[in-house]
């Protein structure tokens, strides 16, 4: 039979509250068992559970704070987005006075037109993504002073995708941020001589020689001839890429990587590229634009003033022939592909558009070489790259696996009168080129990968480097035994015994003289 004292500490146990409700299980039982004898419920065992909540709602006080009765839940990615691109419909104010730019061209284009022929082409982002872009590309022109902007196309990521666009800057708009740029490669450069001068100088120096470092090409020449601005979504910020380097053009080629959408995420690979994914996008873009950037024949010219040969070799600029009459579309779409041409300079394997010579070295660097290659013999001269010419037809482009690297065909088939010539590169999936009459555009939507039949693997290492050359005066020699120590140093003591002896005669046949 239980004791005083157990009822009592039964009663406390019960009688505790709980630190979230400020309730007591003992009150609360009360206060059940007194709504079923007062209400006399039948099969109040099968409603004990809602009468429980009935108490416990009867009991409840709301916070002061209306807010604290509903469940807080932040804003969705796509609130946050809707938010950022209503910023794109804002109209300006009234009171602001519109710029007089009567003399400059609009740089921006009707990108909704563009985007209604590559609609004919089964190729687009959808209307009303297309309009977003082409108000995120009113901002860019807006903020910057652009001598022509188009949209070059879109990127797909792992997380996030990449919104391009191609631009070129009015002359002597870009020098400060070419200042800038400059600024920050020398003070690298000094970085690194006063990390060498800090060197210890009795350590000893590698024979080793790294392959010499190939210039990258200035701005507004070869693969930096155009700028490009990126952004994740229409409305957020536009980055401007940096200039891209030959190396990781040479490096780019060897390896085959998904985009994350981060431009600062690292590009973990083999062989191990130089740069984050900023660098490898810009590597990209360089790569599809000479590969799948085309116009038709004579839409652009070469100079008339320009020495250079008349096969276009050596030539890096042409302009636009104003005498230019519009192909049939039937031409344009012929198997022979040879009404279209390469406006875009090819990437030699190099890196480069413009061949150099890795091995000329300049003034400073002579100087500091003279010493280091007074016993060396000199290296072969390395042989000159060479690439095809601007303007040249597409139909001297390699064969994908044994497809052509490019697919022409009509936009339509049932009404060819009002079709449009349509290309779709093989070589670069996602890239696509429309020509009607005096309009052409180009676009690139993909992963950014080129089209390879076989999976890709990394390249191998390289060879396991030889092991250092034996000669006598590096060759081991197995230890001596004991027996063989012992008859060396007999033979020893003997040796010394005799020269003694020997020393010891010497002296006495001179003093007897």
């Amino acid at each position: 039979m239980a004791s005083e004292t157990m009822i009592q500490n039964a009663k406390a146990f019960l009688l505790q509250e709980s630190p979230d409700s400020k309730l007591n299980l003992y009150d609360h039982l009360c206060a059940v068992m007194h709504k079923v004898l007062e209400n006399r419920t039948p099969n109040s065992v099968d409603l004990l559970e809602s009468l429980s909540q009935e108490v416990k709602t009867s009991k409840f006080a709301p916070p002061t704070d209306p807010s604290a009765l509903q469940d807080t839940q932040s804003a969705s990615q796509q609130v946050e987005l809707a938010n950022i691109q209503n910023k794109l419909f804002e109209k300006p104010s009234e009171d602001a006075e519109p710029e007089a730019e009567d003399e400059v061209e609009m740089p921006l284009p009707n990108l909704m037109d563009t985007a209604h022929y590559f609609e004919a082409a089964g190729l687009g982002l959808g209307r009303e993504e297309t309009f977003r872009i082409f108000l995120a590309l009113k901002n860019l022109v807006d903020n910057h002073t652009l001598q022509s902007v188009r949209f070059w196309g879109k990127i797909l990521g792992t997380e996030k995708n990449y919104v391009v666009a191609e631009v070129e800057y009015r002359e002597g708009a870009d020098d400060e941020q070419e200042g800038e740029e400059e600024e920050g490669e020398e003070s690298r450069d000094e970085d690194g001589e006063e990390g060498k001068e800090g060197e210890d100088d009795n350590l000893p120096t590698p024979d080793y020689k790294p392959p010499p470092v190939i210039p990258k090409e200035e701005n507004g020449t070869g693969c930096n001839k155009k700028t490009y601005f990126v952004c994740n979504e229409p409305g957020t910020e536009w980055v401007k890429l940096p200039p891209v380097d030959p190396a990781e053009i040479v490096c780019a080629r060897q390896i085959k990587k998904f985009f994350t959408g981060d431009l600062n995420a690292p590009v973990i690979s083999y062989p191990p590229f130089q740069g984050v994914e900023m660098n490898y996008l810009r590597a990209q873009i360089a790569r599809i634009s000479a590969a799948t950037h085309i116009s038709p024949l004579d839409y652009f010219k070469f100079e008339e003033d320009d020495d250079d040969d008349s096969d276009g070799e050596g030539r890096d600029s042409f302009v636009e022939n104003v005498e230019f009459e519009p192909l049939p579309v039937y031409e344009l779409v012929d198997p022979s592909l040879n009404c279209w041409v390469h406006h875009m300079q090819h990437i030699l394997p190099q890196g480069r558009c413009q061949w150099v010579n890795p091995s000329m070295k300049t003034e400073n660097e002579e100087f500091d070489e003279e010493e280091e290659e007074e016993d060396g013999e000199e290296g072969e001269e390395p042989q000159q790259e060479e690439g095809p010419p601007l303007l040249t037809t597409i139909n001297q482009d390699e064969d994908v696996d044994g497809l052509p690297a490019w697919s022409a065909a009509r936009s339509s088939e049932i009404i060819p009168h009002y079709s449009i010539a349509i290309l779709k590169s093989n070589t670069w999936p996602g890239a696509c080129t429309f020509g009607f009459e005096k309009k052409f555009e180009n676009i690139y939507i993909g992963f950014g990968h080129k089209y390879s039949s076989d999976n890709y693997s990394p390249p191998p290492p390289p060879a396991v480097m030889e092991e250092y050359i034996t000669d006598l005066e590096v060759t081991e020699v197995p230890d001596p035994t004991v027996a063989e120590e012992q008859a060396l140093l007999a033979m020893q003591q003997e040796q010394l015994e005799r020269e003694a002896e020997e020393a010891e005669m010497e002296d006495d046949e001179e003093d007897d003289d």
